[in-house]
This record gives structure tokens, sequence and C-alpha cells, in this order.
């Protein structure tokens, strides 16, 4: 007789926790990425790639610089939309207007921290 020996694959719950170790690892490097301005955080809503497609707004939104849980929530006050509402459920009229709504505020906070700031004082002398 031939044994041939049949590797049983690994048990669903342990699928499951290497799938969701692989999601939370590329999301971390997705916000690191956006934090250092090495990705646009419009750029990764109109393309939703596949690490962020479950990923709540308000995340991908605070891993930015300069953006706290207030200013996030300011901001997408701005359009009816939840904090929680994740990436791959939005529409193509939501990602088309939060990306424009994100380049103008960045537009707006570059041209405001290229300003130089001169005092009286220094004019003056």
């Amino acid at each position: 007789m031939n044994a041939t020996a049949i590797a049983a694959p690994a048990p669903q719950y342990m699928r499951a926790l290497e799938r969701a170790n692989k999601v939370r690892l590329a999301r971390a490097e997705l916000k690191r990425r956006v934090s250092m301005d090495e990705a646009d955080a419009a750029e990764v809503i109109l393309a939703c790639p596949w690490e962020a497609n479950s990923m709540a707004v308000a995340d991908l939104l605070m891993s930015q610089r300069r953006w706290g849980q207030t200013r996030c929530r300011k901001f997408l006050a701005q359009i009816p939309m939840s904090e929680k509402k994740t990436i791959g459920s939005m529409t193509d009229r939501q990602r088309r207007t939060l990306a424009a709504m994100l380049r103008s505020s960045s537009e707006r906070s570059r041209a405001w921290s290229a300003t130089p700031w001169v005092t009286d004082s220094l004019t003056r002398a």
C-alpha cells in the first residue's frame, strides 16, 4: 500500500488571523506613507487600494500631518459623511468630492505655511 500524507489546510481561524495581520501591516505602511507625505490622501481615496478598502475615512484623514479628530470631524461635517464610513463603500461622487476638498485644503495650508512671517520691528530696522 502506498501511504501518502495529505497536509490538512490550516484551520479557518488561523487563515483569518493571517489575513487580518496582512491587512493591518499594509494599513500601517499606508498610513506611514501618508504621514510622511510620500502618498497623497486624496489619491488614496480615489484609487482605493485593497488595504484601504475597509478602512474608515477618519483613520486615513487623521494619518495626515497636523490632522486630529477635531479637524477631521469639522472637515467631514462640510459634506454629510460619517467618520466611520469605509473608503471602499464610498460612491464615485463621494470620492471625487472628498478628494477635491482635500486638495483645496492642502493647497490653502501650503500657501499659509509658505507666507513669510515678517514683524514690524524687523522691517523698521
